[in-house]
């Protein structure tokens, strides 16, 4: 297992995230569990890549673990089983090692900046069924800005 540092935030507040295509047009990325295994390989240094099949959903499923900046690794999952469908997630991460992912994700991935949407298992739990836009523009201060905003919005007191 290799030591984790984390990217520096106001709050450290650990959850998984979910990036998806805009509800309605789940092909919109127009990617395969392939094609994100090659961006990642060209995008960040060494990623560890692995197919597995879901035991949830029965589908092939890509693990991967990759170096967001020197020491900090997050672990995700992707499922682009169809054309028609696609998310990627995130396994506890802070809002800052999610937003330089999602910043990837939005910039070098997906064919155009307003296809990235997301959700968190915080916001599941606390009954936000709803996934929100990732800002359009912006680097990784907006993006982590917006997914705080979206934890302090489910946050119970």
């Amino acid at each position: 297992m290799r030591q984790r540092k984390t990217v520096p935030t106001e709050r450290n507040i650990r959850t998984n995230f979910a990036f998806y295509p805009p509800q309605g047009d789940g092909g919109a990325w127009r990617a395969t569990a392939e094609s994100l295994e090659r961006a990642l390989r060209e995008a960040f240094p060494e990623p560890a890549v692995e197919y597995r099949i879901s035991g949830i959903h029965s589908v092939p499923v890509l693990d991967f673990e990759i170096e967001l900046a020197p020491g900090v690794w997050i672990d995700g999952t992707a499922s682009m089983p169809e054309p028609d469908y696609a998310y990627i997630t995130l396994t506890d991460v802070t809002a800052g090692e999610a937003a330089v992912f999602a910043r990837w994700l939005r910039d070098s991935f997906v064919p155009a900046p307003h296809l990235v949407w997301f959700a968190s298992s915080l916001a599941v739990a606390n009954g936000e069924q709803d996934p929100w836009p990732l800002p359009a523009e912006g680097g990784d201060e907006e993006i982590a800005a917006e997914l705080r905003r979206h934890l302090d919005s489910v946050e119970t007191p």
